[in-house]
Order: C-alpha cells, then structure tokens, then sequence
C-alpha cells in the first residue's frame, strides 16, 4: 500500500455504516441475517481441507437455497507459503510464481502480462469458468525495501496461490484471474497496465477484488472505497461462515491495486488490516513476519475464500 500521513478511520460491522438503504430494505436486511446465522452447517475435518457448504444464502428480493463449495488450504500450508517471503524486489515475482506452480497453477493458466518501466511483470494464474465474465483477484507483491514486506505486501500476495487452490476443484460460473500486480509502491503500475490492456472489453470484468496489508487484525474493508454490493456480499459471507470482518476507512493512509478498476468503474472492494495502531509498521524496519497475527490471518483467508465462491454464486 502507498502510504500517507494519516488514518481515517471508522471502525464498525460493515452494513452498519455507509451502505444506504431505506427502512423497509435496512429491516429486509437484518431478517436475512438472522435468518442465514440460523441455517449455518458445519462440516468436519478431511485431511488437509475443510469442504464447508453455505446454505440458503439470500439474494435481495427472492429467497433461493444456493450450495456454496469450497477446499480450505490448511493453515501449515498458509503459514508455509506467508513465510516463503523474499526481501529483494527483483526476487518476488519468481517466489510468487513457485508458489503458483506448487498449488497446481501452471502451463497456460500461469501467464505474464509485461508492464511499461519495469523488470517484473504482472502474474496471471486464471482458473476458466463457465462463462468468459471475469472476478479479478489481486494483490501486489512488490516492496519498500526498508523492511521485509511481510505485511505489506507478501501477505496477500502469497495468499493468491491459496485461493486458487481453495475453489479450482468446482466448475465456476465465472472465470477467476488471480493477478500478482507488480509495482503498485511506483504508483499501481502493474494494475494500471492490467486494466489499460482490457481495453472495450473491460465490461466483461464483474468485480475486483483487491488484498493489501493482512494479518495484523481482523480483516476489515475499505467501506468508502468499495462498491456497496460487493460490501453487502462480504457481511453476508462472514454472517454465515462466523468470521469477524469490519470496515476501517484508509482515505488518508494513501492508494492501491483497486482504484484503477474503480476509475473504469469496475465494482471493486480491498481488503486489508490497518488501523492507527499498526499504521507505523508499513514502509518501515517493523515490517516483518513476527509482527503477522497467524490466526487472524488464516482466518482472513477462509472469509476471502468463502468470499469468491459466494461472488461466484450472486453476482450476475
């Protein structure tokens, strides 16, 4: 994340704040969630992932009883791949490209895109859908060298590999391209070319969903930031898996791999873990991987994971 001078911030349940709805779609609302948290399952254990299904997930108008999929990477896996960091801005792409390659991306879904004025381009692992409407999820792997770049930002990056891995074993309606931005600390280089090269056909790119500076909380979103669908979405998975989210406005601390999407008005939301608190750990010797909550961090992981295969189901 390029950072600024200041947090502005909120803290609270996301949907009780910024989203506006009338009386009657604010009480639709709370109906559904006491609804969805009564109809939760619970599946055991199976060897290295936890197949969780998401039942009778409601969509605004009309009630409808969807199975949601999913294989959860184990948390040794997670943790492993968090700590496979590299220091070096000219080392990051190939650690990320490995950990692709490991999690079963590679051949033609492991791709290359080439970004104008610098060495290291944008990775691109695509999982094909049904159809050619696309969910982009991403975070930048690049640094500021003053420290590791754990937090900011391996810690999502090494996630994409993951949440690759969690989904690829269902068919999906829609095409997921999981993109490792290079050079979003120059100025979201790489996620700007991404979103340059899609041209007329940028329509086709439903929902972007960004990863930047996990683990040092709960996950929380970007609320002022974000499309406000995409903000009900992410309650309403979290509401049914049981996982904490928040909303944590950042519009002071600086930029990221979402706002070239919302600039060609793609609905996109970032997910990150910031707070005035933890603000001093970016761009400075403290990011490291001892300053990473683990379990807050694999818990992030399975709300995101659970996430995509919600958007996968609601999004049109």
């Amino acid at each position: 994340m390029i950072n600024g001078d200041a947090v502005s911030e909120r803290t609270a349940p996301i949907g009780r704040f910024d989203i506006c709805m009338s009386p009657r779609e604010a009480a639709n609302w709370n109906s559904q969630r006491k609804m969805i948290l009564q109809n939760q399952l619970v599946v055991p254990r199976m060897g290295d992932v936890t197949r969780f299904f998401l039942l009778l997930v409601w969509v605004s108008t009309a009630i409808a009883q969807t199975t949601i999929q999913f294989a959860t990477v184990s948390q040794d896996i997670v943790e492993k791949r968090l700590g496979a960091y590299v220091s070096k801005n000219d080392q990051r792409e190939p650690a990320v490209r490995q950990i692709f390659e490991d999690a079963g991306c590679a051949g033609e879904r492991l791709t290359e895109q080439r970004v104008k004025g610098l060495k290291a381009p944008n990775l691109i692992c695509t999982l094909p859908g049904a159809t050619e409407v696309v969910i982009v999820v991403g975070a930048h792997f690049d640094l500021v060298e003053a420290g590791d770049g754990v937090i900011d930002n391996w810690s999502g990056a090494s996630l994409l590999p993951s949440l690759y891995q969690g989904i690829e074993g269902v068919q999906r309606r829609h095409t997921f391209r999981f993109v490792a931005f290079s050079g979003e600390e120059k100025g979201q280089l790489g996620s700007k070319a991404y979103v340059r090269e899609l041209g007329n056909t940028h329509e086709q790119v439903i929902a972007m969903v960004n990863m930047d500076t996990l683990g040092l909380a709960e996950a929380e979103v970007w609320v002022n930031h974000a499309d406000s669908k995409l903000v009900q979405l992410m309650e309403l998975t979290a509401a049914v898996v049981k996982l904490p989210v928040s909303g944590m406005n950042v519009d002071q601390v600086g930029t990221t791999d979402s706002e070239p999407f919302r600039e060609k008005k793609i609905p996109a939301i970032t997910i990150h873990s910031l707070t005035s608190a933890t603000l001093p750990i970016l761009h400075s010797p403290k990011d490291r991987i001892a300053a990473v909550r683990k379990d807050e961090y694999f818990r992030t992981y399975r709300l995101v994971l659970a996430y995509l295969a919600v958007l996968d189901q609601k999004l049109d």
